[in-house]
């Protein structure tokens, strides 16, 4: 009874998609977003045509990195929402639940999780359905808060929220999958302040903690390969989810109401 308790109090706490783009739109959000893209940017091996996805909420990212792919696919959780993306371009969006993704078998190159791994219903099926999609010798790439880190304690940003990690759990995780990890990489070891003064000093932090107390660190950046020389059982599984289309009360205001952020 316990455990389904705990299962129930952290399905229950997905990030909402426009808690996420203010945050992403902030000064504190823009920080935290140059720190992960570099710790990223430090295990991201180029792949010639690739084929993209972002599971979560990686738009940040996604167009960072998007111009070098064949094409590239942003899944939100239906739990989270979803946002049009790219802008001013036809939508590459999809709504899904993580456990049964729209795409055929061995179909993408590489996967980005953010803001998604530590929501996850049954992070273990979620993995397992990631193996699925990926192409042999596939690529995943996980952030996830640090369980260690400051930045998982506080909740005023979307990195307090959900499950989070240690590096050895982590690891633990992607074996039991069939994934082989790999390189990894930190990030955020600046304490999430809306201070300007707090936040000038991020980038110097980020440097020192790198080198002095990694373990410590707001996030926790895995690269992973799958595991080709051992199988997946395969079960026919029912589908938990129905998608029902909800509309916004008359009212109340929508993501295109309220217009793009200032920068």
């Amino acid at each position: 009874m316990k455990s389904n308790r705990s299962l129930l109090r952290f399905t229950s706490m997905y990030a909402d998609i426009v808690d996420l783009r203010e945050f992403y739109h902030s000064d504190l959000g823009r920080s935290a977003e140059q720190s992960i893209a570099e710790a990223l940017a430090s295990l991201w091996v180029r792949l010639p045509e690739e084929r993209l996805v972002g599971l979560g909420y990686t738009v940040p990212f996604l167009d960072r990195f998007r111009a070098n792919t064949e094409r590239t696919f942003a899944f939100m959780p239906a739990g989270q929402g979803a946002v049009n993306w790219p802008m001013n371009a036809l939508s590459s969006t999809a709504l899904v639940f993580e456990e049964e993704l729209p795409l055929p078998d061995a179909s993408i190159d590489r996967v980005l999780m953010v803001h998604s791994l530590e929501f996850a219903e049954s992070p273990r099926e979620t993995l397992k359905e990631l193996w699925r999609i990926l192409a042999p010798g596939g690529r995943l790439v996980i952030v996830v808060p640090n369980r260690r880190g400051v930045w998982a304690r506080m909740e005023h940003t979307p990195f307090g929220s959900g499950r989070p990690y240690s590096r050895s759990q982590l690891t633990h995780l992607l074996r039991e999958t069939n994934f082989t990890p790999g390189a990894a990489a930190e990030a955020l070891f600046f304490p999430p302040s809306k201070l300007r003064w707090a936040m000038r000093l991020g980038r110097r932090m980020e440097k020192v903690g790198r080198t002095l107390w990694p373990a410590f660190s707001g996030v926790i950046v895995v690269e992973a390969q799958k595991r080709l020389y051992q199988g997946l059982p395969v079960a026919v599984r029912a589908s938990r989810r129905v998608f029902v289309p909800v509309l916004a009360p008359q009212g109340v205001p929508t993501t295109r109401d309220r217009g793009e952020p200032k920068a």
